[in-house]
């Protein structure tokens, strides 16, 4: 996912406006990494993900469409992105509206039964009840479609659906796919409530700095680290670290020294 960064420019009387990308792991690869970008073109998520391989779950913007291209890169849709459309339409579709929500709030209650369950469970949970609930809503939308103007909410959001149809479901065929990119969005909230503060980033070269120190506090904080104390030990050993072992400082691979580990690298007393 991704959100708008006002960003100086020397050359401009007013910010312009850079992204700030960010691309969770999953359980695997606990990491959350953040890119700072001076615009939202398409290349920039293929040239970040590179020759990566395997599941990518995002909303449907349209920039994403080349990193699929191929199929190495196997797209899963967000349903909570799809639910939003659906919940804005029933403002001027109250009907139509509330039954869409009916449909995708019997997909997350599957999800919630099978919160804690492994990904094989969840896998059977899905099949067995979230396909039967799809198997329903997706026909129910075709019908719907001729009876509402294709610009209006809820024309869009049924679209919206039925164009995604495909990657929407996808997330019923392995248990260890979300049902929407919710951890994405929440990883973001913290440049979003940053921003009201810091305002703007004073330059390109500032906004990417921004996105480092962003992703080794937060992959930090996902790996229940103490940042302080995993900066601080990295400083103190980097320089005289292996390179071909540089992988080892991955906030999800790193070992505290045992000076570090028992507490005695304390944060500075600041009183």
């Amino acid at each position: 996912d991704d959100t708008p960064v006002p960003v100086l420019d020397e050359n401009l009387e007013k910010t312009r406006t850079g992204r700030v990308w960010v691309y969770v792991g999953n359980e695997g690869h606990k990491e959350t990494v953040y890119e700072y970008t001076p615009s939202h073109e398409r290349k920039w998520p293929k040239e970040f993900l590179g020759n990566y391989q395997g599941y990518l779950q995002a909303d449907a913007y349209k920039g994403y469409d080349g990193v699929y291209e191929g199929g190495k890169v196997i797209e899963v849709a967000c349903w909570a992105h799809a639910r939003r459309k659906f919940y804005e339409a029933k403002e001027t579709d109250a009907n139509r509206g509330l039954m869409a929500l009916t449909y995708i709030g019997k997909l997350y209650q599957v999800e919630q039964e099978g919160k804690e369950s492994s990904a094989e469970e969840r896998k059977r949970l899905r099949r067995e009840k979230s396909l039967p609930a799809l198997e329903a809503f997706r026909p129910w939308l075709t019908e719907q479609a001729k009876g509402v103007l294709p610009k209006s909410p809820m024309g869009g959001a049924i679209q919206y659906a039925l164009g995604q149809w495909e990657a929407l479901v996808r997330y019923t065929t392995d248990g260890d796919l979300a049902i929407d990119n919710n951890a994405a969005e929440r990883a973001l909230r913290t440049v979003v409530v940053g921003r009201k503060n810091w305002l703007f980033a004073g330059s390109d070269d500032g906004g990417r700095w921004a996105a480092i120190h962003y992703s080794i506090i937060e992959s930090c904080k996902r790996n229940k680290i103490d940042p302080y104390r995993y900066l601080r030990d990295a400083f103190s050993r980097l320089a005289g670290h292996p390179m071909n072992r540089i992988e080892e400082f991955l906030p999800s691979r790193w070992k505290p020294p045992p000076a570090c580990a028992a507490g005695t690298a304390d944060r500075p007393n600041t009183s």
